[in-house]
């Protein structure tokens, strides 16, 4: 296992500014996700650490060396693919093993090492299958065995769930943090499942248009956005953004919306009486109120209303805003009936609207 240290990265493919001097530590053991839109620049850093993309400038250390100048195969590395890369021709044993039979490797040391990853991954009936009499969840497995043979330092998983069906997923994913949790290597992982990185990761890292917007846990993400594109890519809904005015009082400060409707500004947050702001709420943070309630509510009508089982999702309008809300409890909403909502008063979030960012207090 080892450390991954990216330093100053910077990547061009001729004149177009790929990534633009990331910096992001990776600790020994730690399961890191590179999140972020399609176009964000994640899948290129992966590549870069792997050796598959060269540097522009900037350093990647793996276990403390400098790897710039090394060839893939010298980085002491394993790479699972989206496509799973499976030879059609070998079977399931020879797939795993051909890492290790290309580097020599004693016959009894290859069969030892294929059984092992064999037994944890649940592949043993399947060895001598080919590819082709495998699902595509046991062809995910074996592209996984085959990295965990070479016991790497370093994993990198380059969206390996994408090409699979939603159960399998979700079923897929507890694997690979199951695996990791039993062995322990350093992992770096490619999605743009926002879902993936937060059940997956120790340390999130959130990309777009080649930058790091920011890197945490995955719950400092959610709870503590730095700007409008983190808040709104980390969740599931998204969160919901009501644009306003802050009024600052002496009895505290408020959110004038454009129908006149006033909410309470989030406790301790920054920025002063006229700025422009946006009050973010995450859909299961609003309740519902009876009745209308100044200056703690709003009045919003409903456009559509998915029951779920475990929930129900509601989709309305507040003026010009879209709004998501999930309420745990059933209940019996028609498209157009009016409701009222109030934000919980401690989980709201406040962002400059010019800028994007925060205006809220970071956490020690």
């Amino acid at each position: 296992m080892a450390s991954v240290e990216i330093i100053k990265i910077e990547k061009k493919f001729g004149s177009t500014h790929v990534i633009r001097g990331v910096d992001v530590q990776i600790a020994d053991g730690e399961f890191t996700v590179l999140v972020g839109p399609s176009g964000c620049g994640k899948s290129t850093l992966l590549r870069m650490i792997a050796g598959l993309e060269e540097i522009s400038a900037g350093e990647i250390r793996i276990g403390g060396t400098v790897v710039n100048q090394m060839q893939p195969k010298e980085r002491d590395i394993a790479m699972v693919f989206q496509n799973y890369a499976l030879y059609p021709h070998m079977k399931v044993r020879e797939n795993m093993a051909f890492s290790l039979m290309l580097a020599k490797k004693p016959a009894a040391e290859i069969d030892a090492a294929v059984k092992r990853a064999a037994e944890i991954l649940g592949l043993t009936q399947l060895l001598d299958r080919y590819p082709r009499a495998l699902s595509g969840g046991q062809r995910q497995r074996v592209a996984m065995g085959r990295a965990i043979v070479r016991d790497p330092q370093v994993f990198l998983f380059d969206e390996p769930l994408s090409n699979l069906d939603a159960k399998l997923r979700v079923q897929m994913r507890t694997e690979i943090k199951s695996l990791h949790q039993r062995l322990k290597t350093t992992s770096i992982y490619v999605t743009h499942d926002q879902i993936e990185a937060m059940t997956m990761a120790d340390q999130i890292v959130v990309m777009r248009d080649g930058i790091v917007e920011q890197r945490g846990q995955p719950l400092e993400l959610y709870d503590h956005p730095v700007n409008l594109f983190v808040a709104g890519f980390i969740g599931s809904p998204a969160m919901n953004f009501l644009p306003g005015t802050l009024e600052r009082q002496s009895d505290g400060s408020r959110v004038r919306f454009p129908d006149g409707t006033l909410l309470p500004a989030p406790r301790e947050c920054a920025g002063t009486s006229g700025q422009r702001v946006i009050l973010g709420v995450r859909p299961e943070h609003m309740r519902l109120a009876e009745s209308a309630q100044p200056h703690t509510s709003f009045v919003a009508q409903i456009d559509v209303v998915e029951p779920t089982g475990a929930d129900t999702q509601v989709y309305a309008r507040a003026g010009e805003a879209r709004l998501t809300c999930v309420f745990a409890d059933r209940h019996q909403f028609g498209t157009g009936d009016q409701i009222h909502l109030v934000p919980h008063p401690d989980r709201t979030h406040l962002f400059d609207e010019q800028s994007g960012r925060t205006l809220m207090p970071r956490p020690n």
